[in-house]
């Protein structure tokens, strides 16, 4: 009975290099997401859309995520003609995703994941080092249970299909935003 039990339980990894993310051809999870703006929906309704980048990052607090942010933000336009929208997702509440949106000046939407559910159905959640835990349950308004997701880009048609991806443990390494454009601009050449 015991095993049956813990058998129920995903086990987060420690370590950002032990994660085993959803993989290429798999589908993304139908997890409802919160906008920064309150607004909950279907993580495959928001793709159903459009052709998505989904970004994940550690919070407003890293500035190699800022970084990364403002990167593909300065990119929009050309992912967009391309055919594609961006969404990304953090543990922050919904007020710290506005404060990201208003420093960084980003015109896509930013979801709070601060319950880690969607990092852990992704397969790139890692249990945060202590000294990050005070600063995640405030960000989080309370909500993280000690969870940062490894940076990633992953690349979804609007079923919800894993086309690409790109998951660095270091998350001082980041797909840059000139990457990402030639990556969409193969796949557009791959679907003709």
């Amino acid at each position: 009975m015991l095993m049956f039990v813990g058998i129920g339980y995903a086990q987060v990894p420690e370590k950002a290099q032990d994660v085993s993310p959803l993989l290429i051809s798999e589908q993304i999870p139908g997890i409802p997401m919160m906008a920064m703006n309150g607004d909950v929906a279907s993580l495959l309704d928001i793709v159903s859309e459009k052709k998505t980048i989904m970004l994940f990052y550690r919070g407003g607090w890293c500035p190699y995520c800022n970084a990364h942010l403002s990167d593909l933000g300065e990119k929009e336009q050309q992912i967009q003609d391309l055919g594609y929208q961006i969404i990304a997702f953090s543990p922050d509440s919904p007020d710290r995703l506005q404060v990201s949106i208003a420093e960084e000046g980003l015109g896509y939407t930013l979801f709070s994941d601060a319950d880690g559910a969607l990092m852990k159905a992704m397969g790139i959640a890692f249990q945060a080092p202590e000294r990050y835990n005070k600063m995640l349950s405030k960000h989080s308004d309370d909500q993280n249970p000690g969870l940062l997701p490894v940076p990633a880009v992953f690349v979804v048609d609007t079923h919800g299909t894993i086309l690409f991806e790109y998951i660095s443990p270091n998350y001082k390494q980041r797909m840059s935003g000139d990457m990402l454009l030639d990556v969409l601009e193969h796949l557009n050449k791959e679907a003709e």
